[in-house]
């Protein structure tokens, strides 16, 4: 069927679409059915060009390397594969510093079997980690951040945050390694005499070489964050150099250690005894030499002799024990192995002695100017551990550079898992070399090749922490989840200069902060001491790793689709607590340090940062555990020892949609004690389709008011074609299954004489509805004049007891004494007795009562005796009769009226339908005709005759009223009620009333409204509570 015939060039009329052309005629003609939804949902050949032309901003981040096309050429697309992109990367940020300054120094500690466990162990860690690792980069695009992106998408802005921060600080510190790593082969190995600071005696050699490590780290500082600064391009270049260096150093120390098979090197040791001594001082380990067959002293007789002649005194251990030559390194056929499976650990300045050599021991103090070589620092399994474990770090590298990869989701795991397994190899190996060895000295052709080797890699690895930390820094600036980042500074905020680049690209802000925080582990001048400060903030790191890759798992979330699926919850488990476990081998006040940190910045983003969702884990499990806690709820009812009000707030929004009533959520605040469930919600009348957008408005509106008076909870805004039926769906099914709200809260309806009727017959019919659903009332008097959430009172809360209906009346008076508005106020409970009461023995019950109940109140037993009612009560009955009376007439009038209006318009219109049929009749019938359907009464005539009837009768029948003898009993009450109430309570901070139900016959709604006013009269706060039929409090523990 066709709308047009055809070659008609006439556009159809669209009823979706507005009359304004914005094309041509065949602009997208095949899917112009869906063009009105077009800006919202693209098309898909659109959404699929925007995901080709996506390019991802890494770590190492990229806006500089646009200044190389001045032309304006379009940057080729990422070519970098698994070898180059991932593979390298890693491997050059996993030798280091450690390899080739302390690996020896730690076989020769723990021994060949410890040394292999504790290599084990991190290389295990790091395996595990890198696993975790390549199921969350597999699982969709890496961008900028790295390990911070992955945890903070996965585990929440709260986690994401504080572990991020803990992984910069991380990186911030392995730049200090690297650099004083860089520094102590260069003073002690390159160019040994080149100190600023020159010991005069042997005990200020170390204050002398912290010094020069000082001077020198923060000058070599200065250097590298100039590199970083003119272009991270120049670094990129510089690593294929530096891991060049290190591959032939490794393939040098290898090559030596395999010709060690054939030809063992001359490296000698001298012992005296079993005491290991350093040769720098002298040159023949010998006491005495044959020189033209004549005995003569050598110099190292002169360190231990007080004269260079053969009879001069010496040191007592020196005489005892023989001077002996033994080679360092035997070989691998020389069972050097065997000797050194197990580790010598000791204290600081203990000698380093030979094991299973015999000496003679004598007694004697330390003397450091002996040439003895002694333990530098306490050694001990642990801080091996500590000091070890920076030399597996750097397995995040090829993850930083997604999006320089050609295919991230296959490259990030191969590469990564591949660099782990070469390192763990190379460790391995050097961990079976031998004791008290320098490693240099295996090397072949040179030792020099070991030592430049060593320089070039601390000094890449050190650009490379320089190159990362500040760009890791500027992505979390990006997210904006830290309020600390955007205190004002100048013209920018803190955030803003982080993620403020240079021309070239460099985070400027961001490297500033790095360098500043480089050079206070740079001021510790120790490689031994900061090496366990920044394997806490990365072990930290890889823990929430394993942890995020945990939790994705085991919520099996639907976006949870990596493509490397060689991993298990299991296994990052195992990860996670290996990694917790390595944290405090290595230094549990160290870790203590790192997870205060860590938290401190956790509580601090939660209460102060910005709100993000990005669909992480934590969310998720929250949900989980959200529904299965609903679920149990529904199982059994709460028991009375768990009850607590879940409050459904009805507020009222005025014209602006602000909430009417704040004081409303203030009352609310200070009653949570509880801790329960509230959901704060209002009212709109009309259409959902017309007033859905207000809607919206309104519920952010509520939400900004619970924010600013600390209410805790949700809110909800419905649009209903009536305020009664908006309310009753609200009683009925607010709440979720067994979170459903038990106690409904709201203003008294303030004016309610003059409002219109439909304002006190909602508050009626809400009261009724709450008392139907077995739920709990509370309604505030002048809730306008209730304190807010900073002021602070000091009287009394008075709780007029007057029927029980569950004990609420006594269980809101503690609970608003738990707030700090309240907390001064003293707590008193009236309650009434009648003539037959013994009310001595009524007040001893009630006290022992509110003993069992752990309530600290003061009792007093009101007497109200029995009395004739007296004619004030009686006039104020019949005043609301007549009221009402007058009011039911008005109504009936105005009804009456409008019918009898519409019964006249049908009349008139049946007279013009008459006439027109008769205009053809005879003049004698059209005479006729209209006396025929002349009506009996005019409009006029009938209205005059009403009100004269009414007036009559309707004033004849008000003065002759008599007043309903309950209503004038149900007055009586009230009258008296409120006399008591002012006598004793009338100054009292607040006042809360027990609040009688409501009439059964809809007839007497006006009067019991009269009632509840009477009650209330001359009280400034009044809480009117009502119960919901159920006990909630008890005397049970």
């Amino acid at each position: 069927m066709t709308l047009f015939p055809p070659g008609d060039n006439r556009r159809e009329t669209r009823p979706f679409l507005p009359d304004q052309e914005t094309g041509g005629y065949y602009d997208g003609k095949n899917m112009a059915l869906f063009e009105e939804e077009i800006d919202s949902h693209p098309m898909v050949s659109s959404l699929l060009n925007k995901l080709a032309n996506y390019t991802n901003l890494t770590q190492g981040v990229r806006e500089h390397e646009e200044a190389e096309y001045e032309d304006g050429a379009k940057r080729a697309g990422p070519q970098m594969g698994t070898f180059i992109g991932v593979y390298l990367p890693c491997m050059q940020n996993i030798l280091g510093v450690i390899l080739f300054l302390r690996l020896t120094w730690i076989v020769g500690t723990a021994g060949v079997l410890g040394t292999f466990a504790i290599v084990f162990m991190c290389c295990a860690c790091t395996m595990l980690t890198a696993i975790s690792m390549s199921a969350i980069a597999t699982n969709g695009v890496v961008p900028a951040g790295g390990a911070y992106y992955m945890i903070s998408r996965s585990l929440g802005p709260e986690v994401g945050g504080a572990v991020g921060l803990c992984f910069y600080l991380g990186t911030t510190f392995a730049g200090s390694l690297y650099i004083l790593g860089t520094i102590e082969i260069l003073l002690t190995y390159i160019v040994p005499s080149s100190g600023v600071f020159v010991a005069a005696r042997p005990e200020d050699e170390a204050w002398a070489t912290s010094n020069n490590l000082r001077v020198y780290g923060s000058a070599c500082l200065a250097l590298m964050a100039l590199v970083v600064f003119v272009g991270v391009k120049y670094v990129n270049k510089l690593a294929l150099v530096f891991l060049a260096c290190v591959a032939l150093s490794l393939m040098a120390i290898y090559a030596g250690v395999i010709r060690t098979v054939i030809e063992p090197p001359d490296f000698p040791i001298c012992l005296l005894g079993n005491r290991s001594m350093k040769n720098d001082k002298f040159d023949k380990c010998a006491k005495t030499e044959l020189v033209n067959n004549e005995t003569q002293t050598t110099l190292l007789w002169a360190l231990f002799c007080n004269g260079s002649h053969l009879n001069a005194t010496c040191d007592e251990y020196f005489t005892l024990n023989n001077v002996t030559e033994m080679p360092g390194i035997p070989g691998l056929l020389s069972g050097v192995i065997k000797d050194n499976l197990w580790g010598s650990y000791g204290p600081a300045g203990v000698f380093v002695e030979r094991r299973g050599s015999v000496s003679e021991e004598v007694q004697e103090n330390l003397v450091m100017d002996k040439p003895y070589v002694l333990n530098d620092i306490s050694t001990f399994f642990t801080l091996l551990v500590g000091i070890y474990f920076p030399s597996v770090t750097g397995i995040m590298a090829g993850s930083n550079r997604s999006g320089d990869l050609r295919d991230a989701q296959r490259s990030i795991p191969v590469g990564t898992i591949l660099a782990i397994a070469t390192t763990s190899l190379i460790y391995q190996g050097g961990a079976s070399v031998g004791k008290n060895l320098v490693i240099g000295t295996l090397a072949w052709p040179s030792p020099w090749v070991i030592v430049i080797g060593s320089f070039f890699s601390c000094c890449g690895a050190g650009l490379q922490s320089l190159t990362g930390a500040p760009r890791l820094l500027q992505a979390i600036a990006r997210d904006g989840i830290i309020p600390a980042l955007q205190v004002l500074t100048h013209k920018h905020t803190l955030m803003a200069c982080l993620c403020l680049l240079t021309a070239n690209g460099e985070p400027t802000w961001a490297l500033l902060m790095t360098v500043g925080i480089c050079e206070i582990g740079i001021l510790i001048a120790s490689l031994d001491a900061v090496a366990p400060i920044l394997s806490m903030f990365f072990l930290m790191c890889y823990l929430f790793v394993n942890l995020a890759c945990a939790v994705q798992t085991l919520l099996r979330t639907p976006a949870w689709r990596p493509r490397f699926k060689f991993y298990h919850w299991t296994l990052s488990f195992l990860g996670m607590s290996l990694c917790l476990s390595l944290m405090f081998i290595s230094s549990w006040y160290y870790a203590l340090v790192a997870m205060v940190i860590a938290g401190c910045m956790y509580k601090y983003i939660e209460y102060r940062g910005a709100v993000k969702e990005w669909g992480d884990g934590i969310r998720g499990l929250s949900l989980n555990a959200a529904r299965y806690a609903l679920i149990r709820l529904e199982e059994a009812p709460p028991h009375t020892k768990n009850w607590r009000p879940q409050l459904l707030v009805l507020c009222k929004l005025d014209s602006d949609l602000e909430v009417k009533h704040p004081r409303l959520l203030s009352l609310t605040t200070q009653m949570k004690a509880g801790k329960g469930l509230t959901i704060v919600s209002s009212v709109l009348e009309g259409t959902y389709m017309g007033r859905g957008a207000e809607a919206k408005t309104g519920e952010q509106r509520l939400k900004a008011a619970m924010q600013e008076e600390k209410t805790k909870g949700f809110s909800h805004v419905v649009v209903t074609s009536s305020l009664r039926d908006g309310f009753s769906l609200l009683v009925q099914a607010a709440g979720l299954g067994g979170m459903k709200h038990n106690t409904v809260l709201l203003a008294w309806p303030a004016g309610w004489r003059g409002a219109p009727d439909y304002c006190w017959k909602n508050f009626i019919e809400t009261v009724r509805e709450t008392t139907s659903a077995h739920q709990a009332l509370l309604v505030a008097k002048n809730i306008d004049r209730f304190p807010g959430n900073q002021q602070r009172l000091e009287g009394t809360v008075d709780v007029w007891w007057i029927v029980h209906d569950g004990g609420l009346l006594m269980l809101l008076p503690f609970l608003l004494k738990q707030h700090k508005v309240w907390k001064q106020c003293r707590m008193r409970i009236f309650t009434v007795a009648q003539m037959n009461d013994n009310s001595i023995q009524m007040k001893k019950d009630l006290q022992m009562f509110l003993y069992q109940l752990r309530l600290d109140a003061q009792v007093e037993v009101v007497e109200m005796h029995e009395s004739d009612i007296s004619a004030f009560t009686y006039e104020k009955t019949l005043v609301m009769e007549q009221r009402s009376q007058m009011l039911k007439q008005m109504q009936l009038s105005r009804n009456e009226r409008q019918r009898e209006v519409r019964f006249l318009r049908e009349r008139e219109s049946a007279q013009l339908i008459h006439d027109l049929n008769t205009a053809s009749h005879c003049s004698s019938s059209q005479r006729a005709a209209p006396e025929q359907v002349q009506m009996t009464w005019t409009k006029e005539k009938l209205i005059t005759e009403r009100n004269r009837h009414r007036e009559g009768v309707g004033v004849k029948d008000l003065f002759s009223m008599r007043p309903n003898r309950s209503n004038v009993r149900r007055m009586h009450t009230a009258v008296k009620l409120n006399a008591a109430v002012l006598t004793k309570s009338q100054n009292a901070e607040l006042v809360l009333l027990n609040m009688p139900g409501p009439p059964r016959n809809a007839e007497g709604d006006q009067n019991y409204m009269e009632f509840l006013e009477v009650l209330m009269e001359g009280l400034e706060r009044v809480l009117l509570i009502r119960g919901g039929g159920r006990e909630v409090i008890t005397i049970y523990s």
